[in-house]
């Protein structure tokens, strides 16, 4: 249950087996993951970029201080799924980003998952090598 009174608004995000928790409040532009700097946190320049890049489209980078919760998953699925979840609230925070972030595919869940191993297989396709003799 949220509170009247609650200043965060909040947003889920999943990506592969990730999911992000993300709570938005006015602020001054601080943006930390599981309690550290989101540049300590993602240490790649692509993951850095993935999970800002939902602030970069609507130009909302210092208005906001953003906290997230992820577990899951590797550095890639944990981006995404920080960015999912980070669209998600500057979309409940303030309906006219929807358009933005909409034409470049923030809202949109990644539903790509994990193919299962399949028996007799070493992977999900990949099979033993042939042996000829």
């Amino acid at each position: 249950m949220v509170l009247a009174t609650d200043p965060y608004v909040w947003g889920t995000g999943r990506r592969k087996t990730a999911v992000a928790r993300v709570r938005i409040k006015s602020g001054s532009g601080h943006f930390l993951v599981n309690g550290k700097p989101v540049d300590e946190f993602f240490t790649t320049p692509d993951t850095q970029k993935a999970a800002r890049q939902s602030l970069t489209v609507t130009e909302a980078g210092d208005t906001y201080d953003v906290f997230v919760r992820v577990q899951g998953g590797g550095p890639t699925g944990q981006a995404g799924a920080v960015s999912l979840g980070l669209a998600r609230a500057l979309r409940g925070e303030n309906p006219a980003f929807e358009a933005a972030l909409r034409e470049h595919g923030l809202l949109t869940r990644d539903s790509r998952m994990i193919e299962r191993k399949k028996y007799g297989l070493r992977k999900a396709r990949r099979a033993t090598q042939f042996s000829k003799r």
